[in-house]
């Protein structure tokens, strides 16, 4: 057990059972088992850290209520942040994966090269394939760093459109946004203007 959790500790990747199973070539402990075996001990003893699965693995993290004074300390770091742009189009491509830039660019209206090599700097994307259509362009798709990134166990952990738009609805202020920029859209669109 305490191997397992120095293993957690010293890993910059999640750790699963295929790992487990490479350092313990003979008799592999169950990852599951020892995970919960050690969260039910650090809850016991009051840490102020436990074990999440996140990324198809687990991860050795801080408890939440402390996540405040984390940031705090953090805030001064160079943790990398996404523009606006990045994060528009990381977006894009984590709820239409596979597809390419020039899907990418048709849906945000403006040429996303850089914006794109800059996701694939910060790992947060990857090459997937080629499309099968003319050119064969490069198709993106979000990576395991983008899973780990934002804390998501899979792409499915991503809130659904349709839960964002209950959001949206309730939120009068982001709906006189939207409304907005919907309107702008209407008259661009309309022959009469």
């Amino acid at each position: 057990m305490k191997i397992v959790e120095a293993l957690l500790f010293a890993s910059p990747d999640p750790v699963n059972q295929t790992v487990i199973n490479k350092v313990f070539p003979k008799k592999p402990p169950n990852l599951k088992k020892v995970i919960l075996a050690l969260n039910q001990i650090y809850k016991r003893q009051s840490h102020s850290f436990e074990i999440i699965s996140i990324s198809g693995g687990y991860r050795l993290v801080s408890r939440e209520e402390f996540e405040h004074y984390i940031k705090l300390m953090l805030s001064s770091s160079d943790n990398f942040t996404l523009s606006s742009a990045a994060m528009d189009t990381l977006s894009i491509i984590a709820y239409k994966q596979p597809l390419s830039r020039y899907e990418i660019e048709a849906i945000r209206g403006v040429d996303s090269s850089g914006v794109i090599k800059t996701l694939l700097n910060k790992k947060l994307i990857v090459i997937k394939g080629r499309d099968t259509g003319p050119g064969r362009p490069l198709l993106y798709s979000t990576s395991k760093a983008f899973l780990d990134h934002f804390g998501l166990n899979h792409i499915s952990d991503l809130p659904k459109l349709k839960e964002i738009n209950e959001i949206i609805e309730s939120d009068t202020n982001i709906g006189q946004q939207i409304e907005a920029f919907k309107n702008i859209s209407d008259d661009e669109k309309s022959p009469n203007v």
